[in-house]
């Protein structure tokens, strides 16, 4: 009887076992906790586009789409290639990957080089240097070199001799109180008689 009592006694203990490892769940290993944070990814070019320097003088590496706003930054020879990233919004300049520049990135002319076929986004040109210092004149070396204009006092206008003017006297005064008709008339006589006399010593 005591024996039928411990086969009993082990066997609830041998169920009570296996229903607590039933009941238990799976032990799962603890996954590590991941670093939070910004992962850098690399990104390639749009579609593979690629410039190829084929101006025989080479090409400039500038800042910026523009060969006065911008300083030169790097030199490419003739056939040099180099993966292109975007365009100017006056798709006059593009935008390459220069690893030798500031920035890894700079701009060349589109007339130096051809771009084989891909998609280029418009990218706004990056702001300009400002100069450091502004040019100022000195005002001493100003002083120097202005002429000092002294004001002078016009000379008083003084009015001119009055003009001397010619009288001439009448030829009226001259001539004698005779009327000219009685002249006219007596040279008309005296005309007569010569051309009377005349007839009569030709007779």
């Amino acid at each position: 009887m005591q024996t039928w009592i411990k086969i009993g006694l082990w066997i609830i203990l041998l169920l009570g076992f296996a229903s607590l490892l039933w009941l238990v769940p799976a032990w799962t290993p603890a996954a590590a906790q991941q670093p939070t944070g910004n992962i850098p990814t690399v990104t390639g070019t749009p579609l593979g586009a690629v410039i190829t320097v084929n101006n025989p003088y080479g090409a400039n590496v500038r800042a910026g789409p523009s060969s006065y706003d911008y300083v030169e930054l790097d030199w490419l020879p003739p056939g040099a290639t180099a993966p292109a990233i975007g365009r100017s919004p006056a798709q006059e300049w593009i935008q390459i990957i220069d690893v030798g520049v500031p920035g890894g990135v700079g701009w060349v002319y589109a007339h130096l080089v051809s771009l084989s076929p891909g998609f280029l986004p418009i990218v706004e040109p990056p702001p300009t240097a400002t100069p450091r210092t502004t040019p100022t004149i000195n005002p001493t070396y100003v002083a120097a070199f202005q002429l000092q204009m002294t004001p002078t006092r016009l000379s008083t206008f003084t009015p001119p001799p009055p003009l001397a003017t010619l009288s001439f006297a009448s030829s009226e005064a001259t001539m004698s109180h005779i009327p000219m008709g009685f002249i006219i008339l007596g040279l008309a006589l005296v005309g007569v008689l010569g051309a009377v006399i005349s007839f009569l010593r030709g007779r």
